[in-house]
């Protein structure tokens, strides 16, 4: 009777105390996720093809270009990319670390973080391993009352004591410029009224490669959707596409990318 009892209270202890996850292979795999201080490796990455990355050229050029100069060791920028939702700005960073990995193999990798505290420590994980990371901040923004993480940030990106390793660059997203929230109340401050706004955007500032998103057009609307309806094999009529986008308020590669959703889901097929 005794053997039964011992091995359910080892098997509750192991639940209330489990072994430490294998260490990850920072070598190994093309994406990792750092999450409260901890890191999960990624076996793939998944990203567009550049090629179906269309309405926003100049940008594509820009944050390709850069993040292959870091994978293959080159000098390169910290990257804010900015502005309007549902413009590409995520995927372009994922298809451009899938590009300089294709050119590059095993010199650089992607990793998913937030920003906070845990940032410090994952700067001094990847400072011992020889090879190149975009380590990336999606979706980033701070409340208007918020000092502490704007500063931190700072410090990461130059001239901290926790400043990121040279191996490393980070890449930002954000649908605001400036990063940390703006209020039409600063323009009224009758004390230095500028100075708010500058410190806000000196935050922008220490990112070398700063780029801006915006809403497109009908062409590239159209275009969008004609690069992945040609990819995919499907046929698509532009005024049901625009009718698609009139309905939900919008025009943007997301809202795009849900109408070719829905062309495929129409025709069978599975995108």
């Amino acid at each position: 009777m005794a053997d039964p009892v011992l091995r359910r209270i080892a098997d509750a202890l192991d639940r209330l105390a489990p072994l430490p996850a294998p260490p990850v292979d920072w070598l190994l795999h093309p994406a990792y996720v750092w999450q409260n201080g901890a890191a999960r490796a990624v076996p793939r990455l998944e990203a567009p093809a550049l090629a179906l990355i269309q309405g926003i050229d100049a940008q594509k050029s820009a944050v390709v270009e850069n993040v292959l100069r870091l994978a293959a060791g080159h000098a390169a920028h910290d990257m804010l990319l900015w502005g309007a939702r549902g413009m590409g700005k995520s995927a372009l960073v994922r298809a451009s670390v899938v590009e300089a990995a294709l050119r590059h193999p095993g010199q650089i990798a992607l990793v998913q973080a937030g920003a906070d505290a845990s940032l410090a420590a994952l700067f001094g994980v990847l400072r011992m391993v020889p090879r190149n990371f975009v380590v990336f901040i999606d979706d980033l923004g701070f409340d208007a009352d918020d000092s502490a993480g704007p500063r931190a940030l700072r410090s990461w990106l130059e001239g901290g004591v926790e400043a990121r390793p040279v191996n490393v660059r980070l890449a930002v997203t954000s649908n605001r410029r400036a990063i940390v929230e703006r209020h039409m109340r600063e323009q009224d401050d009758p004390i230095n009224p500028r100075d708010v706004v500058d410190d806000q955007l000196a935050l922008a500032d220490r990112f070398g490669l700063s780029l801006g998103f915006h809403a497109c057009s009908q062409d590239d609307y159209l275009a969008i959707i004609a690069g992945y309806a040609a990819h995919f094999g499907l046929s698509h009529d532009p005024a049901d596409a625009l009718e698609w986008s009139k309905r939900r308020g919008s025009r943007s590669g997301r809202i795009a990318w849900h109408y070719v959703t829905e062309l495929a889901g129409r025709a069978g097929r599975v995108v």
